[in-house]
């Protein structure tokens, strides 16, 4: 089936827009914020405080006219408050990495659920479109990424910023000359990160775009394993993967080396500026105070390098972080899936009824009908074509025809996974648009070729088809099923776990499941898509016994593969691109001697 590509129609942030939308998310720990800043407003003042104590303890070493014991005893308590200023530094720099450790982790609690959540409300058209894998790196790579830029990397950031702002009021105080020289370190500063960030901003979203799809890859081939050996594919796989490991090795390169180089230059740029400041502050400045101004002030430009440095180390983990949220975002962003139905579903006792906006109640029979149906996954290449079909309450229909007739697609219409481009498809007089698509859902019970079940035991997953419905429910529905022989046999019965889909039953039995979880639903139309493929004929027959009996008294759509297993329906509708060619019941159709007479008498292979 062809994948349809869901598009985000919001331009992608910059990193600043990513970087103030992530900030939001900060009202989920607001208290907790607040202490972190003020413990890093401490720690900042502490530190820039425990430099500028040089200035007075050099004057003092430079003022022989005092006494001995007095400048014993200033000298003692000048040494005694910088020690404080550095206990009291070691103390709130470990109590604003703790708090943020607290925020960080509730708000990747906040975005993981969202994420999720945003998950759950996206047209199955999205999931078609995206492997397991690239769809996995949003909850791994991309949180990660972002959980570092909030634990740790923000933190640097806060302490760096709030310190070079008390770094640059005290160069003010001492020495405006001096700080001359500083503003063109700055602005040296500024245009670095400038030219950096515009190189590394989009290799990092470039980074994380082929890290999903390397992770995508991966999943594919490793759950593919057993047919990779069969077939000896190992050669061609590994050739696969390279350009696309390259492709991601080319843009972690690029946005590395963009980043990487800010802290050596700056780096350097700090030493030049130092060794510049100690030589004209020597020549500019007057004074008794000449000594302890200047050596405060070198120590503040050592303070402003290595902050500027800080910034710089953490500014990959940054750039790969801030990748990593705009691509939550966009996720974040996309449009759900549209819902405009009003029509509700509603189940007195064993009844069902449509209940539309004015009150008035509907009974669901299962009358199922296609008016000139338009459809096509892309655009400019329709799959069904002016498609018209009916199916009566309690009537089994079945669908025949080649690989890419239309066949699974119609079914995926009924339940609105994907909506038509044109004519109309009427449940019981009603506009499938119309309703509700959790209750037309609802209404609808599917069967699968490919079964998948959740870790969990076996009367769970067969819950998960009515998860109100009793022990007893799921006991009869396994009955139903023809299951309930195999259930009772395991080692635990219907208490057992399953792991890895189900991995400890086979696929018969698997298939059994499905079934059950169907017939507990208690659906009234069953969609049947060839639930009997991929088993043997012993295991085949038992599970047409369960189908029969998941199937009286309900509106059934089956597809198959194996013409033996519609043979008693009421309607075999037989489908080539997109069109229904052929229709009738079993011996009408023989005795029309066309397309299905070919295909039951093998004169034509069904692919």
């Amino acid at each position: 089936m062809p994948r349809v590509e869901l598009r985000n129609y919001k331009a992608a942030s910059s990193p600043m827009e990513t970087l103030l939308r992530l900030f939001k998310y900060f009202r989920h720990c607001a208290p907790i914020l607040v202490a972190a800043v003020i413990s890093i407003a401490v720690y900042a003042a502490a530190t820039i405080g425990s430099s500028y104590c040089m200035k007075p303890l050099v004057n003092l070493l430079e003022q022989s006219e005092i006494a001995p014991n007095e400048t014993y005893a200033k000298y003692i308590a000048l040494l005694a408050g910088l020690g404080f200023l550095y206990l009291l530094s070691a103390v709130t720099n470990y109590l604003l990495n703790r708090l943020m450790l607290e925020c960080s982790t509730v708000i990747m609690r906040e975005l993981r659920s969202e994420l999720f959540a945003k998950m759950q409300k996206l047209p199955v058209s999205y999931f078609d479109n995206n492997t397991h894998g690239s769809l996995m790196s949003y909850f791994t790579n991309d949180i990660e990424a972002t959980n570092e830029l909030l634990q740790h990397s923000i933190t640097q950031l806060m302490i760096s910023v709030m310190s070079l702002i008390g770094t640059i009021g005290m160069m003010l105080a001492l020495s405006m000359k001096l700080f001359a020289i500083m503003v063109v370190l700055a602005a040296i500063v500024v245009l670095i990160v400038r030219i950096t960030t515009k190189v590394s901003g989009k290799s990092y979203r470039e980074q994380q775009k082929h890290a999903a799809s390397v992770n995508g890859y991966i999943e594919e081939m490793i759950s593919g394993q057993r047919d990779i050996k069969v077939f000896t594919h190992e050669k061609e796989v590994m050739e696969n993967f390279e350009p696309i490991n390259e492709k991601l090795r080319a843009a972690s390169t690029t946005a590395t080396t963009a980043t990487s180089v800010v802290g050596p230059l700056l780096n350097n740029l700090s030493h030049m500026f130092y060794a510049l400041t100690c030589a004209i502050g020597v020549l500019w400045l007057t004074g008794e105070e000449v000594g302890g101004i200047l050596i405060a002030f070198l120590q503040y430009i050592r303070t402003f390098a290595d902050r500027v440095s800080q910034i710089s180390e953490q500014f990959n983990s940054i750039m790969l972080a801030l990748a990593g949220a705009e691509r939550i975002f966009e996720v974040l962003d996309m449009n759900p899936e549209v819902d405009e139905g009003k029509i509700t579903l509603e189940k007195v006792e064993n009844d069902y009824n449509w209940v539309l906006p004015d009150g008035k109640r509907v009974p669901l029979r299962g009358d199922v009908r296609f008016n000139n149906v338009d459809f096509a996954y892309v655009e400019g290449k329709p799959v069904l074509k002016d498609l018209s079909l009916f199916a009566k309450p309690g009537q089994k229909i079945a669908f025949v025809g080649s690989t890419g007739a239309g066949k699974t697609t119609i079914t995926n219409l009924i339940n609105r996974f994907y909506d038509i481009q044109g004519g109309e498809i009427i449940y019981d007089g009603i506009n499938v648009k119309d309703i509700r698509k959790d209750d037309l859902r609802r209404s609808l019970g599917i069967v699968l070729q490919d079964t998948h079940l959740f870790t969990g035991t076996v009367m769970e997953n067969i819950r998960y088809g009515r998860l109100d419905a009793t022990d007893e429910d799921c006991i009869e529905a396994a009955k139903i099923a023809n299951a309930h022989y195999f259930i009772s046999h395991l080692p635990q019965g219907y208490n057992t776990m399953l792991h890895s889909d189900g991995a400890n039953l086979s696929q018969g039995q698997r298939q059994l499941l499905a079934i059950a979880r169907a017939a507990v639903s208690e659906a009234p139309v069953m969609i049947l898509d060839e639930a009997t493929s991929s088993v043997d004929t012993r295991t085949e027959k038992l599970i047409e016994k369960g189908l029969d009996g998941l199937m009286k008294g309900r509106t059934v759509f089956i597809i198959a593969h194996r013409l033996s297993t519609v043979r008693n329906s009421n309607a075999i509708l037989v489908l080539e691109h997109g069109k229904v060619v052929e229709r009738g019941d079993h011996d009408d159709l023989l005795l029309q001697k066309g397309k299905y007479y070919q295909l039951y008498t093998n004169m034509i292979e069904l692919s």
